[in-house]
């Protein structure tokens, strides 16, 4: 059973009905109980990270999270789920949950052909393999919305770059935690074998 932690900040069902579409049963929940003790977690998210981490902690949702990684349960963070588990967000210059060494900055784009928010197909270039990524090759595109990106990340823990104007990593892993800035839920057929991939990743 795949836990979606719910924390008032969107997408919830498209990820409920794609882990459905790869033959996952999983539930939505807010509760921390919950979340702590979760057998395999799904970290989603849309919207800010200064009212999604004043909601993580008003629920306790935060360290209820900082649990399950703990615990080594497969963890598997999308979009605002993955800039969160970083340390610092300049969005609303909160401090995040630190699951993982990085900052989360506004993207500073000088072409005036490119919007932000960055909003659409970009390809993904592997930087190393990891099981999540099985049988998704290199220059595959996934679907990206999203004003701020990860920087600052080491190098060991980025097993995925995009471009948008300049390179930035959008594929992060560490131990029993795989995190994408993309949404894989709203990028089709690669989207879903990279969900069906995490649904049977044992770290």
């Amino acid at each position: 059973m795949i836990t979606i932690v719910d924390y008032n900040a969107g997408n919830l069902r498209s990820v409920q009905r794609a882990c459905a579409a790869v033959g996952a049963e999983s539930v939505i929940t807010g509760d921390p109980d919950a979340v702590a003790n979760a057998t395999r977690l799904i970290f989603p998210g849309v919207g800010a990270a200064h009212s999604a981490m004043a909601t993580l902690r008003s629920t306790g949702l935060d360290e209820a999270l900082r649990t399950a990684y703990r615990r080594g349960i497969p963890f598997l963070g999308l979009c605002l789920g993955t800039q969160i588990i970083l340390q610092h967000s300049e969005e609303g210059d909160v401090p995040c949950l630190g699951l993982l060494e990085g900052q989360v900055v506004k993207f500073q784009i000088q072409n005036p052909l490119l919007k932000v928010p960055h909003m659409g197909w970009n390809a993904v270039r592997v930087t190393r393999s990891h099981p999540v990524l099985d049988g998704i090759a290199s220059g595959i595109e996934f679907y990206f919305v999203h004003s701020y990106h990860p920087a600052a990340v080491p190098d060991n823990l980025v097993y995925g770059v995009t471009d948008y104007e300049y390179e930035f990593p959008c594929v992060l892993a560490r131990a029993n935690l795989f995190a994408t800035q993309f949404h894989p839920e709203k990028s089709g057929r690669y989207g879903l074998k990279l969900i069906e991939n995490f649904t049977k990743w044992n770290p």
